[in-house]
This record gives C-alpha cells, structure tokens and sequence, in this order.
C-alpha cells in the first residue's frame, strides 16, 4: 500500500512499496516518491541540473547488494514499476532500508527547508583527505587500483552503505545557491558523522567525514529569490540544522546506533 508520509501545499511525499527482479530471484523493496504540482529545477549529484515533477530515493534490496551494480536495467525496472519516466524524475539509490528514513524540517521568516535523509555507514564510512582510493573510473568503465595499477573490476561482493539527502526548500534559488547549497549540506552531514563518533571503516582509528557513495538533490521552490545560501544567511542556517538532524537520526535507525 503506498504511504504519504508527508505534504506540503504544494507537493508530497510517498513511498510506494513494489518489487524488483535480478537473476529470476524477486524481492520487495520501497521507493521514496516526491512529487510536486509544477515542475521544478533541481540539482542532482548524479545527474546534475534537471527540470522534474518527481525526486526519489530507492531502496536496494540486501539480497541484490552485490548484483545491482551489473544490471543496467535496474534503475528503469524501479521507473517501471513506480510508473515514472526517466526524464520526469531525478533519482537516487541507497543500500539502507526505506523505513528508516528520517525527515526534518526547519524555518526562518517565510522560508523553510526539508531534508528526507537514508544514511548507513557500516560498511563504507570514510575519512576524505585522509585515505586511498580504490577505484578509477574512465569512459564510464571502472578499474580497480593494485599495487599502483590498473585491473578491471572483477565481480566482488558489495557492502553498500550510502547518505543519500533530499534537499526541499521554497526559496527561489539561483543556480550558484543551489550550488552552494551542496557544501552547506555536505558540512552539516560531515558534522553529524562527528558528534555520533562515526569511524572510518579502513581506517577505525580516523573519524568518517561521509560514506564514498553519497549524494544529494537539491530542490528550490517559487518563493523569494535567493542567491547565496552559506552558513553566513539565515537560509544556509536552516538548510544545514534539518540536514544534520535528519542524517542523525537516519544513521541511528539504519545503523541502530545507541547514543
């Protein structure tokens, strides 16, 4: 049964419960489904700049952890089943469990900002900076580093874990703000690995800055006009607290932290 879990004048939220298949084995899985009454612009860490009526965040089953990443058709099997095309939607895919999803909101003056946060950091939680990479990617083929050289990316099992952050404001951002917005939120998520003490999963002895497969949507609204939305502002100020709760609490569930 799908669930609103959240509305605003003038869109909503749901998650819409379906199944995905890979290898004729089948597995229930929820797709956070956000849709708007008007298109409006985004920015996506996948795909950039974007107009759509939909932003979303899919569940990957655990069972399909290690097969996902092979199947192209994956993401349009998800399309399919939410009943969305590709170019109405800005997408996501986390590795965490759609039910512990974490939603926060915060307002100044007439603006508000929500974030809709799955986070795990389990399996992947790193120290940007500080740590060595594994992978290269070029011409979208990726290669796995050893010993200082390149070898194709043998199929291996994966351990997922992912901050994926739905950003939702009504202010009317400019393109550079909703730019900006993306280091305000990465800091506020860097800041709530902090106070939870999050360690890096190579190195335990480093505390997690992120996960190396985040990513973020940023959505601006038809309210006033905003074109700077750094911690100085009052907007960059509520972007980066619902962020940081979110993110917190999103982490707690999925990781079942006790604080």
């Amino acid at each position: 049964m799908i669930e609103n879990i959240y509305s605003m004048d003038d869109w909503r939220a749901l998650k819409i419960p379906h199944t995905v298949e890979i290898e004729n084995e089948s597995e229930c899985t929820k797709t956070l489904v956000i849709e708007f009454n008007k298109n409006r612009r985004v920015l996506s860490t996948r795909e950039g700049f974007k107009t759509v009526k939909y932003v979303g965040n899919n569940s990957i089953p655990v069972p399909f952890w290690d097969k996902v990443h092979d199947y192209k058709d994956y993401e349009n099997q998800v399309l399919e089943r939410i009943g969305i095309n590709k170019k109405d939607i800005a997408l996501l895919s986390t590795g965490a469990n759609m039910d512990n999803l974490a939603i926060a909101k915060e307002e100044f003056d007439e603006f508000y900002a929500i974030a809709f946060t799955t986070a795990g950091a389990k399996y992947n939680a790193i120290r940007l900076g500080d740590e060595e990479a594994d992978y290269i990617e070029k011409d979208f083929k990726t290669y796995k580093v050893v010993n200082g050289k390149l070898v194709e990316k043998e199929k291996e099992k994966e351990k997922i874990g992912t901050v994926n952050i739905i950003l939702i404001t009504n202010a009317d951002l400019t393109d550079g703000a909703m730019a900006r917005a993306i280091i305000t939120i990465t800091e506020a998520k860097t800041n709530a690995f902090q106070e939870l003490n999050i360690k890096s999963t190579k190195h335990p002895e480093l505390t997690a800055t992120g996960t190396g497969t985040d990513n973020i949507i940023v959505v601006k609204g038809f309210g006033k006009k905003a074109d700077y939305t750094g911690g100085h502002t009052k907007l960059g100020e509520i972007i980066a607290k619902c962020v940081k709760k979110s993110v917190i609490g999103a982490l707690i569930k999925q990781d079942k932290l006790v604080i």
